[in-house]
């Protein structure tokens, strides 16, 4: 196992436990290098670095940018970046001045089904009022009993066709790309598992992403299974990408890993964290 976890989320965004809990749930498992990676915000950093430092644990400066590429969401991960830069900061606030109409609509649409009180429902769950996502609405449904998890509830009624499902133009590509490398930052593609790409589109993506500045890809994820991450790890030097791994831990019982640990990325991958080691990584494979 890797102790590094490049990908996980906190109650600023759409996590259940503040960045501190999560920056110390990650070290009890052994994470020596951790990213808090909150979706279009940066504001739980400050809290989360000093509690690694606390720890002894190396830490870096991460996000998570969400992105329309055509009919397509994908998500970008930014590292390692200044987290005072103007202009990504008002990059960001401009991706999450659309969330609340965004809800609006997601309620309305889940609402002609007969449940009551979504919105209300779904706010209860969003510590941060601007960050208010498909994960709240998840949360609540599951609460009202319209599901057993997150995951079912996702599949039944906020995927695309379903009918809490609203489409919604985020932030460009380019300009997410941008925004993060303007701050200093390392641009790396999130979770490509989890994109409904064919195998000529996913080509399309990497060879524009890589144009545009990106330079990792996420191969070992909580979402990958070994086989994705087989296939990415080729991928990744196939295109000239650093490799990325992250646990995109959101709450406990939500997700197939906790945060802290992964899988060790497969042979021939280039780390993307090596350039943010203070101290050598410590052998972890006989914790946990």
């Amino acid at each position: 196992m890797t102790p590094v976890d490049l990908h996980c989320h906190s109650n600023i965004s759409d996590g259940l436990l503040p960045p501190d809990e999560v920056v110390r749930r990650a070290h009890s498992r052994g994470c020596q290098l951790f990213a808090l990676t909150d979706h279009d915000d940066v504001r739980g950093l400050a809290l989360a670095r000093q509690t690694a430092d606390e720890l002894g644990m190396q830490f870096v400066n991460g996000v998570e940018i969400s992105v329309s590429w055509g009919k397509h969401t994908l998500h970008i991960v930014g590292l390692g970046f200044d987290e005072n830069d103007p202009t990504l900061l008002a990059g960001l606030a401009s991706v999450r001045e659309g969330r609340a109409e965004r809800a609006e609509r997601m309620a309305k649409g889940l609402e002609k089904l007969g449940i009551e009180g979504v919105l209300a429902g779904a706010q209860k769950f969003a510590e941060n009022p601007e960050m208010i996502s498909r994960t709240h609405f998840a949360r609540f449904l599951v609460e009202s009993g319209r599901c057993k998890d997150t995951k079912s509830v996702f599949k039944k009624y906020l995927v695309r066709g379903k009918p809490g499902y609203v489409e919604h133009e985020w932030a460009r590509l380019h300009d997410a790309i941008d925004w993060i490398r303007g701050a200093g930052g390392v641009a790396v593609l999130a979770h490509p598992g989890r994109y409904d790409l064919g195998n000529e589109t996913l080509r399309v993506l990497l060879i524009e992403f890589h144009r545009m500045g990106g330079e990792a890809i996420e191969v070992v994820s909580g979402t990958h299974s070994i086989a994705d991450a087989a296939r990415f790890g080729r991928l990744a030097n196939d295109f000239n990408y650093q490799c990325s791994s992250g646990t995109d831990y959101h709450a406990t019982g939500e997700g197939s890993r906790e945060p802290g640990l992964n899988a060790d990325l497969p042979f021939g991958c280039t780390p993307v964290w090596e350039r943010w080691l203070k101290q050598p990584l410590q052998d972890v494979s006989r914790a946990n």
